[in-house]
C-alpha cells in the first residue's frame, strides 16, 4: 500500500535550528522502506494555533497520513494532544492506549505519554513520541494497523472480523 505522509515534527528548538530533527529522520527512514511516500516534513515551534493550522493545511492537501513527533509529554510547551484533539473529527484512542503499552515493558515513563490519535476528514492523524529511539521501538508495530485504518477511513467496505 502506498501511503502520502506528512511527518509533522513539533520543536521548540528544533525550529530555530537549534537541535538536529532526528526523530523525523527515524519516521522517515522507517516508512521509506514500507514504501510509503513523504508528501510533507515540516519542523514548528509548540504553538496550540500553528499547529492546528498545520494540520488542517494538511488534512486538506489529501494526505493518508500525519504523523506528528513531539510535545505528548508533561512539560508546560507540550501541546501537541491539545491542538490535535481540536482538529480531529474521531478519536481513536485504541491506537495511543496500544503505543504505551508496546512502551512500559522499556520504559514505565511510557505512562506519561499523552499522545492521542484519530481522523480528520479521510486523514489518521497519530501522535508520536518525539525521541527518535521511541520511534523506533513503536512504529514498526503500527503498520499493519495504520494501513488498515487509512482503507476504512477511505471506504473500504470488506468485513474486519476474522472468519
Amino acid at each position: 500500500m502506498t501511503v502520502k505522509l506528512g511527518i509533522l515534527i513539533l520543536s521548540d528548538k528544533g525550529s530555530k535550528g537549534e537541535r538536529e530533527d532526528l526523530s523525523g529522520k527515524a519516521i522517515r527512514e522507517i516508512t521509506k522502506s514500507w514504501g510509503w511516500e513523504t508528501i510533507k516534513l515540516e519542523i514548528i515551534p509548540d504553538e496550540v494555533d500553528l499547529i492546528k493550522n498545520t494540520l488542517i493545511e494538511w488534512v486538506d492537501c489529501g494526505l493518508d497520513l500525519i504523523l506528528t513527533s513531539g510535545g505528548t509529554g508533561v512539560y508546560p510547551r507540550d501541546v501537541t494532544p491539545e491542538a490535535t484533539r481540536e482538529v480531529l473529527e474521531k478519536e481513536i484512542p485504541g491506537i495511543s492506549e496500544y503505543m504505551r503499552y508496546i512502551s512500559y515493558p522499556i520504559t514505565p515513563l511510557a505512562a506519561l505519554s499523552r499522545a492521542v490519535a484519530g481522523v480528520r476528514k479521510e486523514t489518521l492523524v497519530i501522535n508520536l513520541p518525539g525521541s527518535p529511539k521511541a520511534i523506533k521501538e513503536i512504529l514498526p508495530h503500527l503498520k499493519r494497523i495504520i494501513e488498515h485504518a487509512i482503507e476504512k477511513i477511505k471506504g473500504d467496505p470488506s468485513e474486519c472480523a476474522r472468519g
